[in-house]
């Protein structure tokens, strides 16, 4: 199934892809596409409804992350060998882990906005994986059960906030925007083999990655297991598996993200994400107000 949630942000409402590519609604059937809807049973349930019994949606609304009531976004360094060669880096022993602030999150065709300050953002199309099971201390040949399905990612990065403000490459990570997922959640089931699928990125239409999962070093229940041993994983939770070859950063001269470009991001089976790039010349939220 493609589990989708649509409508304004902070207002998505959950729907479903039907096999004819038509958005449906699911509102009043659950809640969001959060907790235990994500379990197998939770979407075992939708799988068994007729699809025409939800309503189709008018029109070409708005496209939120797939899922809600998302914990933590949990990004991993350095996790192709592709990758690793273009950064003159050895291939590491143990998964590198960090965070990104889940106010980064942004729908798929959401703009990507330059913070204030920034010249070195970069691209990472991933493999994103949603966590529909919690649990702490995950066997990883059990890994797979705690899986809800795949969405497609950009890990958008500010190089210099990365690496040279004082170190945590959090702060590099989690500008507004710099987390869009989506276009939707494909569950788990009809996913035969997450490591064996294409990933590409274009900037303005030339292809700047264009990568295997296959060449992965950790494998997807290796990243699950690996990762619950030092957090507890919930449902909703993000894993971004890392990036092939070919980010700005790794080229000669470096290229980075300017307003006015145009990034889109395809994963095989997983659709696609489009952006418009642009300066974030207001807060990418409203500001609370002020109490008197």
């Amino acid at each position: 199934m493609r589990l989708v949630r649509f409508g304004a942000c902070g207002s998505e409402h959950p729907g479903i892809v039907d096999a004819a590519g038509r958005l449906r609604s699911l509102v009043g059937v659950i809640g969001d596409h959060k907790g235990e809807a994500l379990s197998s049973e939770g979407t075992e349930r939708i799988r068994n409804m007729p699809a025409d019994r939800f309503p189709l949606v008018d029109g070409a609304p708005r496209l939120g992350p797939p899922i809600a009531g998302i914990g933590k976004i949990i990004g991993v360094g350095l996790n192709y060998r592709d990758h690793a060669k273009e950064c003159g880096l050895p291939l590491p022993g143990e998964p590198t882990l960090f965070l990104k602030a889940t106010s980064a999150l942004a729908g798929p065709h959401d703009p990507i906005m330059i913070p204030r300050g920034a010249q070195c953002v970069d691209w990472e199309v991933e493999l994103g994986v949603v966590i529909g099971v919690g649990g702490v201390y995950i066997e990883q040949e059990k890994a797979a059960g705690y899986i809800a399905g795949y969405c497609v990612g950009i890990d958008v990065s500010e190089r210099d906030f990365q690496f040279n403000r004082g170190g945590q490459g959090f702060k590099g990570k989690s500008a507004d925007s710099f987390a869009p997922l989506g276009p939707w959640l494909v569950t788990r089931d009809e996913i035969v083999d997450p490591h064996r699928l294409t990933l590409r990125l274009s900037v303005n239409d030339i292809e700047r990655q264009h990568g295997t999962t296959a060449d992965m070093i950790f494998s997807v229940p290796q990243l699950v297991a690996y990762a619950s041993q030092f957090m507890s994983l919930e449902p909703g939770d993000v894993i971004l598996t890392g990036t092939p070859a070919g980010v700005g950063m790794g080229r000669d001269p470096k290229i980075y993200l300017r307003p006015g470009d145009e990034v889109s991001a395809t994963i095989d089976g997983l659709g696609t994400q489009r952006h418009a790039v642009v300066a974030a010349v207001t807060p990418g939220r409203p500001a609370a107000a002020i109490p008197d």
